[in-house]
């Protein structure tokens, strides 16, 4: 094998310094990690195993046994370590480190001789590799383990991983493509294909690149690879016994050409993965058609398939869209590894063009549905994240036990825990955008950091960001630059800035879609300066000094948001909303059943600030009613009441107490709901 040259290790050049968001990263460093691991060992008391690490140990001969757990049990071990490349990367720790190096080797010795790797197939099927695509998730264990290894190449400098997975990749690529001989297929899980092009722009190898483009460029032609590959098996399936129907091409976006296509269909997680290596292609080869596809797709999902939480998936079958505007809050899925899929294409659609409403997605899914999914102690987390839970129905509904009013351990299939972990560790990507041709630095998110950019002519560019939110509005960058940096800096050694370095380029600054009144106001060295906006964005035009400091003035208003029409569950609610996080009532600070509250719609609400409730947050009061069920008829005389009768007003009034979403079922397990019925008193 002929390895590829490696390009520039991308080193850190943002590092977050945030009051809200360090306590999340030290969570995930010093908690999350060491506890996956342990998982990953099937070391956690009361939770379901995991098989990892015994299933490579098996496939590299270290100890007899079975296969456990399910057919992609690999994927686990490679996005734990992602997450530990990215943890490295902004916190050396020697010890972690020596463990991810332990666990390398033992990836290496389950690498079969050609270059394959999966302890499914090592251990259970060997004969049986590449022959059903659709179902065994072979190629999307293989993209997990590529993006592993490239986070751990730049987080650590060490590239015994990324040459594991090149010459992994150098296999798959000797048995997929257009050319003769060459299997024509695809996986039935998208990965590969993001993680290709991550493997592409690490190494320079341009077959990475073209693999890539194959996966894509093939799903969806007829006939149907996935159907003459069920036909060559007998019409089985790895998930059935006997005879199955033929693949549902739709549920894996394999009905169409890619670029034909322009509604959200199918397993969820699957769709984002796509549309995110869909935007990366079209990014990186400039191709029109399958731009104009991603930003089709965009616009169903964000328009008509969205929950506020920043949730996608409505069905539990499949984990699946479902259709336009059908959102239902009860029995809703929402995977949390849908909504980490949707910020992967949100960032993706920043890169190829700095549009606000993609930034606006990125934020509602992290404050919201992937915050939410993972409790504050680090070790009990959400599959499902549900806008309404009803425990008894969660319980004894068979319709709803996919809905949990309170976090699991760990999970057979527990695809989503890891993934929070490599997001969480690789946060800082997601906060600035550069376009170093027009000089521009692009701030998506408001999160605290110290960042570096090297603009148009070589000037480099220090930026410091302060930022209070989610709880406060006020956000204050300073400039630092160093004199004769680049043709773009200059330094004036009796000009007006009294020799200090300065440079002309655009602080491109995203107005958030928080439905708040008004602008945001700018102040730069305190004296307030005018913008214009473009895609959502104030741009600051200027030449700047070293030293500047820029004050943007975010309003943090509580809302009631109503949703459309067609939204039928939502009809007749209002949800509630302070800045990018959206509120809930609990069981725990109001009463049962929640379904009985009603908001005041002609009252304003109250804020305040509590230091004690669940580590701090901003809790919101509203006026509301509840029904009074003393007063409702019990005509037999029992006790219990008459299940229907004559409508009467029943209602009295009630103070309403919500709180973040993010932070909900870290109490005792209760009714919850976002959408809460309205009244006008």
């Amino acid at each position: 094998m002929n390895t590829p040259s490696v390009g520039e290790r991308k080193t850190q050049r943002v590092r977050i310094r945030d009051d809200f968001w360090n306590g999340y990263t030290e969570l995930v460093r010093n908690t999350v990690i060491p506890y996956q691991w342990e998982a990953l060992n099937d070391l956690i008391e009361g939770a379901e195993p995991s098989y990892a690490i015994r299933n490579f140990r098996i496939a590299a001969g270290l100890q007899e046994g079975e296969f456990g757990g399910m057919v992609f049990q690999d994927s686990d071990l490679a996005k734990w370590l992602e997450a530990v490349g990215y943890s490295l990367g902004s916190h050396p720790d020697p010890e972690l480190e020596r463990i991810a190096d332990e666990a390398i080797d033992l990836i290496g010795q389950a690498q079969q001789d050609d270059g394959y790797i999966n302890t499914y197939f090592t251990i259970k099927e060997p004969d049986k590799r590449w022959t059903n695509l659709v179902d065994a998730h072979e190629l999307y264990c293989a993209g997990h383990l590529i993006e592993a290894a490239v986070a751990y190449y730049h987080g650590t400098g060490k590239r015994k991983l990324l040459d594991i997975v090149c010459r992994f990749a150098d296999y798959m690529d000797s048995i997929f493509g257009p050319e003769p001989g060459k299997l024509k297929g695809y996986c039935g899980h998208q990965e590969i294909e993001l993680a290709l092009v991550k493997l592409y722009e690490t190494t320079g190898e341009n077959r990475y690149l073209k693999l890539s483009q194959y996966f894509i460029d093939e799903r969806g032609r007829q006939p149907s690879y996935f159907v003459e590959e069920w036909e060559r098996r007998g019409r089985t399936s790895h998930w059935s016994q006997g005879t199955t129907p033929s693949p549902n091409l739709a549920y894996h976006q394999a009905h169409l050409p890619v670029r034909e296509q322009s509604v959200a269909v199918g397993h969820a997680v699957r769709a984002v993965y796509m549309y995110t290596a869909m935007a990366d292609l079209a990014r990186l080869t400039g191709d029109a058609e399958l731009r104009a596809a991603c930003e089709r797709l965009w616009s169903n999902i964000a328009r008509k398939q969205l929950y506020i939480t920043g949730g996608i998936g409505s069905t539990h079958h499949g984990e699946a869209f479902s259709f336009d505007y059908d959102l239902p809050n009860d029995t809703v899925y929402a995977e949390t590894c849908a909504s980490i899929g949707l910020i992967f294409f949100a960032r993706r659609m920043l890169q190829l063009e700095a549009k606000s409403e993609y930034a606006d997605v990125m934020e509602r899914a992290l404050y919201n549905n992937v915050l939410g999914s993972m409790s504050k102690d680090g070790k009990h987390f959400f599959y499902v994240n549900p806008l309404e839970v009803w425990p008894e129905a969660s319980e004894k509904n068979p319709g709803r036990r996919h809905v949990k009013p309170v976090r699991q351990k760990w999970f057979g299939c527990s695809c989503c825990p890891p993934n929070v972990a490599r997001l969480l560790s690789s946060l800082d990507e997601y906060i600035y955008g550069a376009s170093p041709a027009d000089s521009r630095i692009y701030v998506h998110l408001y999160i605290g950091s110290e960042a570096e950019f090297e603009l148009a002519g070589g000037a480099k560019v220090g930026l410091t960001q302060q930022s209070k939110l989610p709880w406060d509005g006020r956000v204050c960058f300073k400039v630092s630059l160093a004199a004769g940096g680049g043709q773009a800096a200059t330094s004036s050694a009796a000009g007006a800035n009294g020799g200090q370095a300065t440079a002309a380029f655009t602080l491109a600054l995203r107005v958030p879609g928080w439905f708040q009144s008004g602008q945001p106001a700018l102040r730069v060295n305190g004296l307030p300066v005018d913008y214009r906006l473009e895609n959502g964005y104030a741009l600051v035009e200027r030449t700047w000094t070293d030293g500047d400091e820029a004050e943007w003035e975010l309003p943090l208003e509580t809302k009631l948001i109503a949703a459309r029409p067609e939204i039928r569950a939502d009809a007749g609610k209002v949800a509630i909303q302070r800045g990018p996080l959206v509120y809930c009532l609990e069981e725990a600070d109001n009463f049962a059943p929640l379904a009985s509250a009603a908001v005041n719609v002609g009252a304003a609400p109250s804020e305040r600030y509590d230091e004690e409730l669940l580590g701090g947050c901003v809790v919101i009061e509203l006026d509301g009613t509840t029904v009074d069920l003393e007063a409702w008829p019990d005509s037999a005389g029992d006790g219990y009441g008459t299940p229907y009768a004559p409508y009467r007003p029943l209602a009295k009034p009630t103070r309403l107490t919500a709180v973040p979403y993010y932070l909900w079922g870290n109490r005792e397990p209760g009714e919850m709901s976002v959408w809460i019925r309205t009244a006008q008193i």
